[in-house]
């Protein structure tokens, strides 16, 4: 079976598939094709696929000749067209957020895969390139921050005197939170950290964070990670606790995403106009909205001296090792399809699969995209 590779849009610099991964797709029976440059912004060149047996190709020979298609970013209709009836297309296409798109994609009559719609269960950890790609959101959001801000992390002990530490309030402990948190301790910060899941209690004081509690949070354990609408009278008990934390807060990282939805708001603009001037904010959840109401998706605005970062693409700043860990989980999602002889077929009682297969037969077949096209 022949796999294709297809290059991202210009803003972005990762690769769905890195020449490390290249080797074991062979050994499951594919033939890989890249097209041409398309790893080259994440510092693979076409001669580094060559070395480990991939072929460099233009886009339109991956996209007529492979039977399986992968990307990152979602691909247009015309392209889902020109890969044709019956053939295979994998990305990580945010279904919930543009249902209308994924109706376009449909009507190519291409198998569409979304690696986003992966079920959080432990079996299928390896391929889940939501916590993969948030772990880089969380680790780059901190040093994003750091570079941006007017002070020193840590706490010095020069000849001109002390230096205190910094003060970092993280909203939201899922796997951009943690790695937020384990990041900014590192630097040196004092980290103060709030969700309204209580058994993410232990794991947050573990890297050495304060937990911030509020008590009658609505039951997330079925979430599968995310964020989950609140009662009208815990979210006034929730912003009162956020505002006395963000007062004294030098460092926010916002990180509340729930899907489908628009992200809930938890930095008011008062609380904002409350942090002193050299702070910064950099919302994770900014391509929904995002967490601070001063937000604005890719943009950095500066507002009563405090510096509002909206970033919804950090992975792509760091496109070696996000390339390599998304392959991976693209590696891992195709030893789903593949058995002992090395044949491919789509075993639907698979629960993974299931859940990931949103279009198929020129229709729309994932049921929450579908009760949002009514």
């Amino acid at each position: 079976m022949k796999i294709g590779a297809i290059q991202e849009p210009s803003f972005e610099n990762r690769v769905s598939i890195t020449p490390d991964i290249v080797d074991a797709l062979q050994k499951l029976g594919f033939t890989v094709s890249v097209e041409t440059k398309a790893g080259e912004r994440a510092y693979f060149s076409d001669a580094d696929y060559e070395k480990v047996g991939a072929k460099v190709a233009s886009r339109n020979q991956i996209l007529s000749d492979s039977d399986l298609v992968i990307s990152i970013h979602p691909i247009d209709a015309d392209t889902a067209k020109q890969i044709g009836n019956g053939k295979i297309y994998i990305g990580t296409l945010s279904p919930l957020a543009q249902p209308q798109k994924i109706k376009e994609l449909a009507a190519s009559n291409t198998k569409i895969f979304s690696m986003d719609t992966i079920p959080r269960i432990t079996r299928a950890q390896s391929m889940d390139v939501l916590s993969s790609q948030a772990t880089v959101s969380g680790y780059k959001a901190v040093l994003l921050a750091a570079s941006n801000y007017s002070r020193f992390f840590p706490m010095l002990t020069t000849a001109a005197g002390t230096i205190t530490p910094a003060r970092a309030l993280i909203l939201g402990a899922g796997v951009a939170g943690l790695q937020a948190i384990a990041t900014a301790r590192r630097l040196g910060a004092v980290v103060d950290v709030f969700d309204t899941r209580p058994e993410v209690k232990e794991q947050c004081m573990s890297l050495g964070a304060k937990f911030v509690e509020v008590e009658g949070a609505a039951d997330a354990s079925q979430s599968g990670g995310y964020a989950v609408e609140q009662t009208e009278d815990y979210k006034n008990r929730q912003k009162d606790a956020i505002a006395k934390y963000a007062e004294k807060a030098d460092i926010i990282i916002t990180t509340a995403l729930i899907p489908g939805k628009k992200a809930p708001v938890l930095i008011t603009k008062a609380m904002v106009d409350s942090m002193r001037q050299g702070s910064v904010i950099v919302d994770l959840a900014a391509v929904n909205g995002g967490n601070c109401e001063y937000t604005q998706n890719d943009k950095t605005i500066v507002q009563g001296g405090v510096t509002i970062i909206g970033n919804s693409n950090l992975p792509s700043t760091q496109p070696m090792d996000a390339s390599k860990m998304y392959a991976k989980n693209i590696l891992n999602f195709l030893k789903l399809f593949v058995n002992k002889e090395k044949q491919f077929s789509i075993n639907m009682q698979d629960e993974i699969i299931d859940a990931c297969l949103i279009a198929d037969a020129g229709a729309v077949r994932h049921k929450p995209t579908l009760a949002l096209l009514g």
